[in-house]
């Protein structure tokens, strides 16, 4: 170790920071109990990802099945890691980076993909669905650096969110499993496929992603936090 890490770990003992050892595990032997919950949640985005993929090579449609399954399954571990956290009063600027990161990945990324996968693929389509994205990293950040600021209750919890909970998308993908059921997906998609001018197509059902993300972002609605 460096005389520089030296001087800066003793500076994190002085303070009663969280001592770290300095190996290849240092960083995974400082989670948490409620930090492994959360990264629980990002496994089941990312695994519903690569089942959305999956079908659209395989066109099995089980495998679509498992990712529109892993998604509610990643809202049950992103209910759990904050009530943990406050429980065991263990929370941390860590935590609430995984916790955000985890959100992008199981409520964000993962429901875009599987929007693609069942037939919102012209080039309009990828356009919301990346503005979806866009406005999902935005509005986790602006609550990471605004979270500080936001009146709490005794045990931390905040009050309400400005704007709606990334997560809130899982009712698009209720939409989505409904639709996978009665056969209304692909080239059979709801609401079809409206041209435009100049070649442009795109599917209306996908207008939900884009009204979602600009919900995600907005300064005026103040949803209470459950």
């Amino acid at each position: 170790m460096s005389k520089a890490e030296l001087n800066h770990q003793a500076e994190k003992d002085s303070k009663g920071e969280t001592t770290e050892a300095y190996n290849h595990f240092s960083l995974v032997r400082n989670f948490h109990l409620a930090d492994v919950i959360t990264i629980a949640n990002g496994a089941c985005g990312s695994s519903s990802i690569f089942s959305s993929i999956k079908y659209l090579i395989t066109r099995d449609e089980n495998f679509l099945w498992i990712s529109l399954f892993l998604m509610p399954l990643g809202m049950i571990f992103d209910l759990f890691d904050g009530k943990v956290a406050r429980w065991r009063r263990t929370s941390s600027i860590l935590g609430q980076e995984l916790d955000s990161l985890a959100d992008l990945i199981s409520f964000g990324v993962a429901p875009a993909v599987c929007a693609f996968a069942v037939g919102m693929q012209t080039f309009l389509d990828s356009v919301i669905l990346i503005i979806f994205i866009s406005c999902g990293i935005a509005r986790l950040a602006r609550y990471n650096a605004t979270v500080a600021s936001l009146p709490k209750d005794n045990s931390g919890k905040v009050h309400y969110f400005e704007g709606t909970p990334i997560p809130t998308s899982l009712s698009i993908v209720a939409l989505i499993a409904y639709l996978v059921k009665n056969k209304r997906i692909d080239e059979n998609l709801l609401g079809g496929k409206i041209e435009l001018p100049q070649g442009f197509t795109f599917h209306p059902l996908v207008s939900l992603y884009g009204l979602s993300g600009m919900a995600m972002v907005s300064k005026t609605l103040k949803i209470p936090k459950i």
